[in-house]
């Protein structure tokens, strides 16, 4: 599977890239950037994934992520969040269509033909990084925030074969049980509530999907976050684990929002901690 570099920079001692491949699972080319620390490697992988309306540049430009995954000799690759295109299906709301695919693979129009970002993730994007840096091929752990903390939490928890853990900043916990997943799920998946649970990250908790794979989930949340009560319901997956004893460190921080501010001010200890799970 080939993959263009579109850009390079130096940074933190190591290589950032912009790169752009063609993705079977949704038609369509895709874009990700990858950081690679300095040295031969091979490197475990942090896969990171955005939230509403972002890029593979957001998370890039705001986290302050790569020194400390230099430090820790850790590659990071944050892919976009939707297929694009003038003739890809889309909607005027920020919250519907591209640059808010859900991590999910639509199966309802217009949406099915290009909306597979699951399957893009999982088996296209994974495929592209072990086929062309260098990188350790089992060594993988995810993680995201808002949309692409529901995501990380949900490809963990269906794919624990792939990932060896997986942490979170201000999930959508429960997207059966908020505006945001509703309209989402809706809209990609169908009005059958039941084909939801498969991509709740509570409702695979319950199922004990993840038993005996991640003796422990990371997630902050900011106690100032705008969406907190109406989207994001952490106290949902709160439960949730501790109905199926699975391990969770829920951190709830005080007076920080829902934006990348909050993320720099957590993002090393989140790399540390997924450092030490994939040594």
């Amino acid at each position: 599977m080939s993959v263009e570099t579109v850009k390079t920079y130096r940074v933190a001692g190591g290589e950032l890239r912009y790169c752009r491949h063609a993705s079977e699972a949704t038609r369509t080319p895709m874009t990700f950037s990858v950081f690679t620390p300095e040295g031969p490697g091979p490197f475990p992988v942090l896969l990171w994934l955005s939230g509403l309306t972002c890029t593979e540049d957001n998370f890039t430009t705001k986290a302050g992520a790569y020194p400390a995954a230099a430090a820790e000799g850790l590659m990071i690759v944050a892919p976009d969040t939707s297929p694009r295109g003038e003739t890809i299906a889309n909607d005027t709301a920020y919250d519907l269509g591209q640059g808010a695919g859900f991590y999910v693979d639509a199966t309802e129009s217009p949406w099915a033909p290009n909306f597979k970002m699951e399957t893009y993730i999982v088996r296209d994007l994974v495929a592209a990084i072990r086929t062309n840096f260098p990188c350790d091929p089992v060594k993988l752990s995810v993680s995201g925030h808002s949309m692409g903390g529901h995501g990380a939490l949900t490809f963990a928890l269906r794919h624990p074969e792939l990932f060896r853990s997986v942490s979170a900043f201000a999930p959508i916990s429960s997207p059966m049980n908020c505006p945001w997943g509703e309209k989402a799920f809706t809209a990609y998946l169908g009005p059958d509530r039941e084909t939801w649970r498969a991509h709740d990250a509570c409702e695979l908790i319950r199922a004990g999907v993840s038993r005996g794979y991640y003796p422990d989930i990371l997630v902050d949340q900011g106690l100032g976050d705008q969406f907190l009560a109406e989207q994001l319901k952490p106290e949902f997956l709160e439960q949730a684990c501790r109905e199926a004893g699975q391990g969770l460190t829920l951190r709830m921080q005080h007076g920080y929002d829902h934006s990348y501010f909050f993320i720099a001010s957590f993002i090393a200890e989140h790399i540390g901690w997924h450092a030490r799970c994939l040594a």
